[in-house]
């Protein structure tokens, strides 16, 4: 029986008891995931001492034997990516609303497969002796830092009973609870709004030799407005384009320099692979295409995440001081795509450039580009999201948090400037 030996705390607590009950149960999907609410049946078996003694703090332990809901059949939950919270109501001799929280550890989940959650765990200081019932009430699944929030549409009755000797040690009935852990909830994320301290201007380098060829461009705070099936975000990064010549073109380097954020759940390797369109203006138009690695490492739970250097080479079109700015930001990510857009244009680099045959747009206004890679056209909008299709839009609500962490990690919501 899961918890054994560790049952509870005091010697004088008796063996271990274990009871089921089965209710049910209505879940409510997060609302970006447009799913409707589901009607299912919890059962849920729990594990307590039958004995204890006042002033005894007892752990107990939900196990779930079947969640009312199933995974939707819309996206592949990947190990370690759930995490169950809920509420278990003591009443009789004592009342209590108690904290519970399993960790986050489950086996990869498939579409339409059950839901498998882990054991939640709790702890009770008895105050008063008597009888004391145990009983499940509401509990919460957590997937990508969105909540399924499930609750009974039933009386439900007790499924464990405490005897509980001794004296009482308070005056009163009131109890005392204290959880094992803090029960996790949605992640509330602040995206840093601090300017960046470099001076405004519109570059930091200056290539007017003609025998230079490192470049190092400026970092400027670029605004960031980001739609995602969970709603917009706004938020602000500091970025910096870097440039090295070669020949007639130019190796560039994008980075984020407060890109880190701390993840919700374990991310499979190679499953983030992020890229920008670097906006050009002065003599060329168009942008350039820049990427980078996807992660190589799986990346655990409450690890910090980091966007990579994007890299891509500019084969200019037009002959002149040609700027560069960052521009369209897109996140790939376990099968989804989101999109973040500037608000405001800051230009991080300035280069003198020859005309390249097959180069960028050169003096075209219009935005468009020419058909080389080292220029790709823009219309200043947001990239196709695939919000047409309705199950990508749905599976992408499911995902939310995963959106958010990387469509906007690159974001100040939990800064830590990189050590390059």
């Amino acid at each position: 029986m899961l918890g054994g030996a560790g049952i509870l705390v005091g010697v004088a607590a008796g063996p271990a008891q274990a009871a089921e009950v089965s209710y049910a149960t209505r879940c409510v999907p997060p609302a970006a995931s447009g799913l409707d609410p589901v009607e299912g049946t919890t059962k849920v078996e729990i594990t307590a001492p039958a004995t204890a003694r006042v002033g005894d703090e007892v752990t107990v332990v939900w196990k779930f034997t079947q969640a009312a809901s199933k995974n939707p059949d819309l996206i592949d939950l990947p190990a370690n990516s759930v995490q169950p919270s809920g509420t278990l109501k003591a009443a009789g001799a004592q009342t209590a609303d108690l904290a519970m929280q399993g960790p986050r550890e489950n086996p990869a989940i498939p579409k339409g497969g059950a839901m498998v959650l882990s054991d939640m765990k709790g702890t009770l200081k008895l105050t008063t002796p008597g009888e004391v019932t145990l009983t499940p009430d509401a509990y919460s699944i957590n997937a990508f830092s969105t909540d399924t929030k499930c609750a009974p549409t039933q009386r439900v009755g007790p499924a464990a009973t405490i005897e509980v000797t001794g004296s009482s040690t308070t005056p009163s009935s009131t109890p005392t609870t204290t959880p094992s852990t803090t029960p996790s909830t949605t992640p509330t994320t602040t995206p840093s709004t601090t300017p960046s301290t470099q001076p405004t201007g519109s570059s930091s380098a200056s290539p007017s030799d003609s025998g230079q060829t490192d470049f190092t461009g400026k970092e400027v705070s670029v605004p960031y407005a980001c739609k995602t099936p969970i709603g917009d975000k706004n938020a602000t990064s500091p970025v910096q384009i870097d440039a090295k010549k070669n020949g007639g073109s130019f190796d560039l380097t994008v980075q984020f320099k407060k890109s880190v954020m701390d993840s919700p759940a374990d991310i499979p390797a190679d499953s983030v692979k992020p890229s920008m369109e670097v906006a050009l203006g002065g003599s060329d138009k168009g942008t350039v295409h820049v990427e980078g690695p996807t992660n190589s490492q799986a990346i655990k739970s409450g690890d910090p995440i980091e966007i990579p250097d994007l890299t891509g080479t500019y084969k200019p079109g037009a002959s002149g001081q040609s700027t560069l700015s960052p521009g369209v930001l897109t996140i790939k990510a376990l099968g989804t795509t989101t999109t973040c857009t500037p608000t405001k244009s800051e230009v991080s680099l300035t280069l003198d450039t020859t005309q390249q045959a097959g180069g960028a747009s050169g003096g075209d206004t219009s935005g468009s580009s020419g058909s080389s890679s080292g220029g790709t056209s823009s219309s200043g909008g947001l990239a196709q999201t695939g919000a047409d299709d309705h199950g990508t839009l749905r599976a992408l609500g499911l995902v939310a948090g995963t959106v958010i962490l990387l469509g906007g990690a690159i974001f100040t919501f939990m800064p830590h400037r990189r050590t390059r």
